[in-house]
């Protein structure tokens, strides 16, 4: 069985919507604009590339990466692996960043069953909200910056489920206030 592993930039309020300054969010851009940079903190996401065995984004995360990831150096890895986009709308594959298309969390259930390494699960709100609350998920990498961002998309969703208990496994805190937190789901 293969680990899911959630990978997000989020403020304390749980936002996530557009830390690397995407167009049309009010705060674009925060994890660069508003907190004072301190390369350690990435230090996780270089290991989750080494670490990965597959990539998986939701289709508007796979739209925004698919025509920007493949020429950027510091994706090699990501740029090499098999990548799958969960979608019930999107018609075919970008060619310029294949990925295979799977249609419902039936088919991420069964991919986790199949052998390999991690499966990270990069940006995608709601497909990362849908997979916590389908309960596939095993693992969340947090890098929580000291910020109240109010309004956009958040890590959690809303739903009216049972509890999710989760042990802290690794953590860390920075010189800008930035916290890594992973946590793995308890089952």
């Amino acid at each position: 069985m293969r680990t899911l592993i959630i990978t997000a930039f989020v403020s304390v309020d749980g936002v996530m919507e557009a830390p690397g300054g995407e167009a049309g969010y009010r705060n674009t851009g925060w994890t660069f604009n508003a907190v004072e940079m301190d390369e350690k903190v990435f230090e996780i996401k270089e290991r989750e590339q080494h670490e990965a065995g597959a990539l998986m984004v939701g289709r508007r995360s796979y739209e925004a990466f698919a025509p920007v990831w493949p020429s950027m150096e510091e994706f090699a890895e990501y740029n090499a692996m098999p990548r799958y986009v969960v979608s019930t709308t999107l018609a075919e594959e970008d060619s310029r960043w294949p990925a295979t298309i799977l249609r419902s969390l039936d088919d991420v259930a069964e991919l986790k069953r199949t052998e390999g390494g991690p499966i990270i699960v990069h940006g995608s709100a709601e497909l990362g909200a849908s997979l916590a609350d389908a309960g596939l998920v095993d693992r969340y990498h947090l890098l929580v910056y000291p910020l109240l961002l109010g309004a956009g998309k958040r890590l959690f969703s809303e739903a009216d489920k049972d509890l999710t208990k989760l042990n802290l496994v690794e953590h860390a805190v920075y010189s800008n206030g930035v916290q890594k937190q992973v946590f793995d789901v308890v089952r």
